[in-house]
């Protein structure tokens, strides 16, 4: 596959001190965004333009073009959008890396590597990556009980997306679409309408999703699932129609829930909202 679906399990954003670094699992590889390592290691107010800068200068003192290390990707911005952005593998960092002037790099050398090596850890022992994911949840404060749910809906999102990607499912957009047929469906709002109950900006919504918000989110991909695979759904319009079906069986329970409880299930209650959020150190913790 070349290029990386969608998946919840797929660490979009990992921590260096207190920067984050974008990237995305690709070819079976990790590449970072270029722009955040660079706004990583010299703290630049603008690393757009301090890597516009760095790539004139290289080529005029070494002939080096640093863009040929570089590859383009889509990733998600501040704003919410995605935009083609340049990126680079681990190999390729270390070189661009050398091009900076920073007391950080070699700290970001040690951690680009250990980020890097924990990866392929996870593709021999898959269990690790759920062990790391359950030891940060219980360093934001979740109960072990919330932490199950949410790993579970984890597996269930790729269970999702894997279907819909052998079902000619391709586009990153049409990904989003049809997950918010499901949610529309499930609670009557589109991802975005409920981070906006909740009043989250780029954090994960189902990260503060309460333990009725993670099961009839599991219940309306689960259904998707279950009913894309009955109809043979082929297609984009084919699985929309799954997929607003599915959510449909979630959101009449929800509203049965409701019913019988007089209680929304749907809330403004954000699960981290008094706690802070701890970041990851680098890979020597005494720098």
């Amino acid at each position: 596959m070349s290029e990386q679906l969608p998946s919840e399990s797929q660490g979009k954003i990992i921590v260096f001190g207190a920067k984050q670094i974008r990237r995305e699992w690709v070819d079976e590889e990790w590449f970072f965004s270029v722009v955040d390592i660079i706004g990583a290691l010299t703290d630049s107010p603008n690393p757009r333009d301090y890597w516009y800068r760095m790539k004139r200068r290289e080529k005029e003192s070494s002939g080096v073009e640093l863009s040929t290390f570089c590859r383009q990707l889509k990733l998600t911005s501040a704003d919410g959008k995605t935009y083609n952005t340049e990126v680079v593998n681990t190999e390729s960092a270390f070189r661009i890396i050398q091009s900076i002037p920073s007391p950080k790099a070699e700290p970001f050398r040690r951690w680009l590597a250990k980020v890097g090596y924990e990866r392929v850890q996870e593709i021999e022992n898959p269990e690790l990556a759920q062990k790391r994911m359950k030891e940060i949840y219980k360093q934001k404060g979740y109960p072990d009980d919330w932490i199950e749910k949410r790993i579970r809906s984890i597996a269930i999102r790729d269970e999702l997306t894997d279907e819909w990607q052998d079902r000619g499912i391709k586009q990153p957009k049409d990904y989003a679409i049809l997950t918010a047929e499901i949610s529309k469906a499930t609670f009557g709002m589109t991802p975005s309408e409920y981070k906006n109950l909740k009043g989250l900006k780029r954090e994960n919504l189902r990260d503060h999703m309460t333990d009725l918000e993670l099961i009839f989110t599991m219940l309306g991909e689960a259904a998707t699932t279950e009913i894309a695979r009955n109809r043979d759904a082929l297609g984009f319009d084919e699985n929309k129609v799954a997929a607003k079906d599915g959510g449909d069986v979630a959101g009449n329970a929800r509203k049965q829930l409701e019913t019988k409880s007089g209680k929304k299930v749907a809330t403004e209650r954000n699960y981290l909202e008094s706690k802070p959020i701890p970041v990851l150190p680098p890979a020597d913790e005494n720098e």
